[in-house]
């Protein structure tokens, strides 16, 4: 059983989990070549040959701590199906049935993918290991400043990893701050599939807070992945229709579950900063209810204090990153982190769901409403 409670970072262990809850008493009983692009592999190709039976499922996004591991770390992506909601309530259940899911090393694929961290000062030597895929992929991370080789475009760099094949990227931590990486072939196609995550420099005499959380958001035109799957739909990215929301890859409620989902665990007085990212395609304006935070960085860019000011709403657009802080000062309770686009916080035609997280006090675990939230999120202790 996993140990890992909350969004990925610096949480609550499963003991005081456990024990803030009072074990939820009955709560859980419901259930190279060419450097060119082309579209002709996608758009004449899909996973049709594995059926859904055949293919895992997605895990929650990890933190891979690559200095740990030497400076080095070997990313694959593989053909997965993707449960942003499995459960009944609230709309459900909503699910994506084929994604291209990235995966660290032995690590679980996920979408978004596993969120690599590194030090300023840093190398890190990133493997595009395609040895077993269907087409052609690349990496390409915003934010440093790294060898034109390495910047992941086929198109202008002239490498792209096609089947069969490896590639290792050096990648430079010398921007400092919070950025992306994602698929740089097909990308209108390959994003969408689920090729991104989040990429992490912290600066040399890095001061974490005393609770730290990554969450990244996207909204998913669903027909692409039903396409993929094998389903008679027509996917147009020139008239995208978005249908599903996500934090972390989960639409509400399934994001408050303790361990599949990304619920922001803190307890009065804490520190708390979250390192938000925008993987999609349109803006998100993301607010705390009953938290004012200050922006301190933004694409890695720290904000000089004159700058600052306390904000309840931070508008992320594509691929941008924000890093918030705040005090967990409010009266100890259960506060919602939600897009104020009120139409992606919805699971089809049923409100609440969507782009919907929660910030929730350890002092309020115990509590019957949250014990009922859990129930709606399908956590079953």
């Amino acid at each position: 059983m996993t140990e890992r409670i909350g969004a990925p970072g610096t949480g609550v262990s499963r003991r005081e989990f456990v024990a803030a809850t009072g074990g939820m008493g009955a709560v859980g009983l419901a259930g190279c070549t060419t450097a060119f692009e082309t579209d002709q592999t996608t758009t004449t190709t899909n996973d049709v040959g594995a059926t859904t039976a055949d293919l895992p499922e997605t895990s929650p996004p990890e933190v891979v701590n690559v200095d740990e591991q030497g400076g080095a770390v070997t990313m694959k992506s593989q053909p997965a199906v993707h449960k942003p909601h499995p459960g009944d309530a609230m709309g459900g259940p909503v699910e994506l049935p084929r994604v291209w899911a990235f995966s660290a090393d032995d690590g679980d694929p996920s979408v978004p993918g596993p969120i690599l961290r590194t030090t300023e000062g840093e190398d890190m030597a990133v493997t595009l290991d395609n040895t077993d895929g269907k087409r052609p992929h690349t990496l390409h991370f915003h934010g440093v400043s790294k060898k034109w080789e390495d910047d992941g475009v086929p198109t202008t760099t002239g490498i792209r990893v096609d089947p069969g094949e490896k590639h290792t990227y050096t990648i430079p931590a010398n921007v400092p701050g919070t950025h992306i990486y994602h698929c740089h072939y097909q990308t209108q196609r390959h994003i969408e599939m689920g090729m991104w995550g989040i990429f992490r420099v912290d600066p040399k005499g890095y001061e974490p807070a005393d609770k730290e959380y990554f969450l990244g958001f996207k909204e998913w035109d669903s027909r692409l992945s039903r396409q993929m799957a094998g389903e008679d739909v027509q996917y147009d990215p020139r008239n995208r229709r978005p249908d599903v929301f996500t934090v972390n890859g989960k639409c509400a409620p399934r994001t408050l579950h303790p361990e599949d989902g990304s619920p922001i665990i803190v307890e009065q007085g804490d520190t708390v900063r979250l390192h938000l990212a925008n993987g999609g395609y349109m803006s998100h304006p993301m607010h705390i209810h009953n938290h004012r935070f200050t922006r301190v960085e933004k694409d890695g860019g720290t904000i000089p204090e004159a700058a600052r000011h306390e904000m309840d709403i931070t508008n992320i657009a594509p691929a941008e990153r924000h890093t918030i802080e705040f005090e967990a000062d409010a009266d100890p309770g259960i506060y919602l982190m939600h897009c104020h686009k009120v139409n992606h916080v919805m699971n089809g035609n049923f409100y609440p769901g969507g782009m919907l997280g929660g910030l929730v006090y350890k002092e309020a675990m115990g509590t019957d409403i949250f014990k009922q939230l859990m129930e709606y999120a399908g956590y079953d202790g």
